[in-house]
């Protein structure tokens, strides 16, 4: 497994790469490297003969006050997970590697971004779309995978890569959990001990709006209200969102008519979290 720090360096492999007529995948990571992320090294190698694993805590999608500083980097212990899994390169590059002579150039991806995630954190998918449409250039891959975890980041990112007439196909890669239901991040390294016996009461409030759409309750405020009375019996978190949006155009919808997504973002002192649930209206055995 190679380490490469230069666009130069990177764009030089995967010209090889492509030239032997291989097909190349990447995965991009902000690092602090954890299951979740080697799950979609496996859907990657599944896809491509090579693997490219890049690792950058892209500064532009994070706003002011946000945890840019502290979030958690590793690359010595990243690079060690990796030698154990089908990657081929890992791609490490510093900040003016990325922006070189500063950010002067933007990708906007508009009405996918406004909703969820998108109202409270301005400017967050800007910095994701231009850094991730550099990294395609940088690597050049037939294919990128992305966790489904950020849902709305997927969509966003397919829709930029349709949009923009890219040879590359986007494919998601399901959410791994802890044994206790918490969706993996590297966000979870910086909570609390209280705060990650507390986290675990994302994955119940959505299981609990998944047993009330079982039951027929098909009512976003119903199942909103569920999962915001289960989350807000935890004294630590706060929450930033509770939204059931239509799967595809993510726009809220009033009451599930067929496939939605249940989406929730919670704080806990500096660390915020992430997570959703794909609910399905039930089907009419007989004719309704």
């Amino acid at each position: 497994m190679r380490v490469v720090r230069s666009v130069a360096e990177l764009q030089a492999w995967s010209d090889r790469i492509r030239c032997e007529g291989r097909r190349v995948a990447l995965v991009p990571t902000m690092g602090a490297l954890h299951q979740g992320h080697l799950s979609l090294v496996e859907v990657a190698a599944q896809r491509a003969d090579r693997v490219v694993v890049s690792i950058f805590v892209n500064p532009t999608q994070f706003g002011p006050g946000e945890d840019f500083e502290i979030y958690p980097r590793d690359l010595e212990g990243d690079c060690e997970k990796l030698r154990r899994s089908p990657c081929d390169l890992v791609f490490a590059p510093p900040v003016d590697e990325m922006y070189p002579g500063g950010a002067a150039t933007w990708v906007d991806v508009d009405g996918l971004t406004e909703g969820l995630c998108g109202r409270d954190r301005p400017g967050h998918f800007r910095g994701v779309t231009t850094v991730v449409s550099r990294l395609l250039h940088a690597a050049k891959p037939h294919v990128a995978v992305f966790g489904e975890k950020d849902y709305q980041q997927l969509a966003v990112l397919r829709r930029m890569a349709r949009d923009l007439l890219m040879d590359v196909q986007i494919v998601g890669a399901p959410i791994v959990r802890e044994p206790d239901g918490l969706a993996m991040s590297s966000r979870n390294e910086n909570l609390s001990r209280d705060e990650r016996l507390q986290a675990r009461a994302l994955f119940a409030a959505l299981g609990e709006a998944r047993r009330l759409v079982a039951a027929g309750e098909l009512r976003a405020p119903a199942l909103i209200d569920a999962v915001r009375r289960r989350i807000g019996k935890e004294p630590l978190a706060r929450i930033e969102y509770v939204e059931l949006v239509h799967a595809d155009s993510l726009q809220p919808v009033a009451e599930m008519l067929d496939r939605a997504l249940l989406a929730v973002a919670v704080r806990f002192e500096r660390t915020r979290l992430i997570d959703n649930t794909l609910l399905e209206a039930p089907r009419c055995s007989a004719p309704c």
